[in-house]
């Protein structure tokens, strides 16, 4: 068994095994999804995202590389010394298996999905919808960075090195799975083995790439921004269950006119 599919197996135990028992808290996976959130959700959808920690600390650390040097240096002693995975095509071959292993770990993490009685059916497709177009969106954005920015990878193979598409596809699945497993009554113990279970995924497919010759660190590393960003943000605006209004504005008569309140609940 290669170090991939090794990896992908870990990933399932530690996913599965404490998922099978429990009521969900959350709600039911799916039955929430919305196609037109409001203009006032997306806002607030793209704030928790850009803020969520796995989008603005990978996206600084891409930025801090390109101080004197480093993504270069970096790149160059992870495709001289090769510490994990020895040589290029294996680098690649994991790279390639960890990707796809996220997708089967989303998928299996939506089908297992609390889901209401009645209308499973109804409710995989509307959950399925979110998590595809997320996938779709990732790999759009994906692209076009890369036509925009034409970086040369590491070993001149052409100008698509900005930012990985493995790392952003996968990070994406990822996190479109850990939010799909806060469906499940997991225990804190099981909540933390699942996070960095799929945490070492994404980390797994980075160094991968940077092994295998194919991207810079600071490539990765905007590619794990990227994925998570659009999973988060897909997942707080079309799928997540509707909550009170965060920003309110009011308007009341006073004696000479009127006055303006603007509330923030938090």
């Amino acid at each position: 068994m290669t170090a991939a599919w090794r990896s992908l197996a870990l990933g399932l135990a530690l996913l599965w095994l404490p998922a099978c028992a429990g009521s969900p808290e959350r709600g039911l996976w799916g039955a929430d999804a919305r196609a037109l959130p409001g203009w006032e959700r997306l806002g607030e959808a793209a704030l928790t995202a850009a803020t969520d920690p796995f989008t603005w600390l990978p996206a600084a650390g891409a930025a801090a590389l390109q101080i004197g040097g480093a993504d270069e240096d970096v790149a160059d002693w992870a495709n001289e010394e090769r510490p994990l995975f020895g040589s290029r095509d294996t680098a690649d071959d994991v790279s390639d298996g960890l990707r796809i292993g996220s997708y089967v770990l989303y998928g299996a993490a939506g089908l297992a999905a609390p889901a209401p009685e009645g209308a499973w059916l109804e409710s995989k497709a509307k959950g399925f919808a979110v998590g595809a177009g997320t996938l779709l969106a990732t790999r759009g954005a994906t692209d076009g960075l890369k036509a925009v920015t034409d970086r040369e990878r590491p070993l001149d193979q052409d100008d698509e090195s900005f930012p990985s598409g493995h790392v952003s596809m996968t990070a994406a699945a990822a996190r479109l799975t850990s939010d799909t497993l806060t469906y499940y009554d997991l225990s804190r113990t099981a909540e933390i083995g699942s996070d960095v279970a799929l945490a070492g995924l994404v980390l797994t497919t980075s160094w991968a790439r940077l092994e295998a010759g194919e991207h810079h660190p600071a490539d990765v590393l905007a590619g794990m921004a990227l994925g998570n960003f659009l999973a988060v943000f897909a997942t707080e605006a079309f799928l997540a269950p509707a909550t009170e209004d965060r920003l309110a504005l009011g308007v009341r008569p006073e004696d000479d006119g009127m006055v303006v309140q603007l509330g923030w609940r938090f």
